[in-house]
């Protein structure tokens, strides 16, 4: 067993000792309840949801330890016992549900942590960009008598020239400077309610059968849903408010996921929508064919709205806007 501090409250009294295993580190339900100030019949049914919601999967996140203890010992000799630990990915998930004090202080830490690692280990500068441009042009002067160090060369260069726009989107989005410049502004198809509602129906039905939706799925809560389809297409003078494919396709997105017409699914509905929206605007396709947003894409990009604070809504359209046009 070794100690470490997860994170430090207010009263500075947070320390859990923890053990290490596997690349990871794992804490028993008591430990989990006495760091988040919680009853351990709280934590167990957190846990129980987590699992039955299908967001972890037990056998993965859970392990079986050899415990020594000199409890119930025959003549002063050691036992062992097996004790249930959970690992981080869990205890995480616990941290984002659990209701208390100590939660909150939990949950604040870890997005403070989440935005200093982005901010320190992804956001690139001016600066850097030209240094990366100085970099490019020592790689192609490479002499080709060195054909190792070449090799290597143009390995590092192909992840410069594939990602830079990356960089300089992350860049960007870092000092709010992101632009919203040549947009496709050939809207040619509108999502109605009555055709949203079927679909919806639709993808709750295939969900149904991977068992992977409630019957609270997609139920309207009030008529929120049919005004966020009209605030889209909304017009002014005769045009669009939001007069391109891209900015309707981000506002779609968003308001579905931050406004939660439904009762449940606002997330899968949002993306599904989303999606299908480009689709129908022949703009889900790069021009070699691949998707502008594959699966793995969308599923960031449907938690980064989700999380994100409303006060920043007119960034993260942009940042949705950007990441549809820059991927040509």
């Amino acid at each position: 067993m070794s100690e470490i501090i997860i994170y430090q409250s207010e009263d500075n009294q947070t320390q859990v000792e923890v053990q290490f295993e596997g690349e990871t580190f794992w804490l028993t339900q008591e430990q989990i309840s006495e760091l988040f100030e919680r009853d351990r019949t709280v934590i167990t049914k957190h846990l129980r949801n987590i699992f039955k919601e299908n967001e972890l999967e037990e056998l993965v996140v859970s392990a079986n330890f050899a415990h020594t203890t000199k409890h119930g010992a025959i003549e002063g000799k050691t036992q062992e016992k097996s004790v249930k630990y959970y690992n981080l990915d869990a205890i995480l998930s616990v941290g984002y549900r659990v209701n208390s004090k100590r939660g909150t202080q939990f949950r604040q830490w870890a997005t403070k942590r989440l935005n200093e690692y982005l901010t320190k280990g992804y956001s690139i500068n001016k600066k850097r960009l030209e240094e990366l441009g100085q970099i490019v042009n020592l790689i192609q002067s490479s002499s080709k008598n060195e054909a190792i160090h070449l090799q290597e060369a143009k390995g590092l260069l192909q992840i410069i020239t594939n990602y830079t726009q990356s960089f300089v989107l992350l860049n960007q989005f870092d000092s709010n400077s992101l632009t919203t410049d040549l947009l496709d502004k050939t809207v040619t198809y509108e999502i109605s309610y009555k055709e949203a509602k079927l679909a919806i129906t639709e993808l709750k039905a295939h969900l149904e059968t991977k068992k992977e939706a409630t019957d609270l799925f997609g139920n309207e809560k009030d008529e929120s849903f049919e005004g966020i389809l009209g605030n889209i297409v909304q017009t002014f003078g005769g045009q669009y408010l939001y007069p391109s494919i891209e900015e309707q396709a981000a506002h779609l997105l968003y308001f579905v996921i931050k406004n939660h017409p439904f009762s449940d699914g606002n997330k899968r509905i949002g993306a599904f929508l989303f999606v299908w929206f480009l689709e129908k605007n022949k703009h889900r396709f790069k021009k070699n064919g691949e998707v502008k947003i594959n699966d793995n894409g969308l599923v960031v990009l449907a938690l980064l709205v989700a999380q994100s604070d409303p006060a920043e809504k007119e960034l993260m359209i942009k940042l949705v806007i950007n990441l549809i046009n820059n991927a040509n």
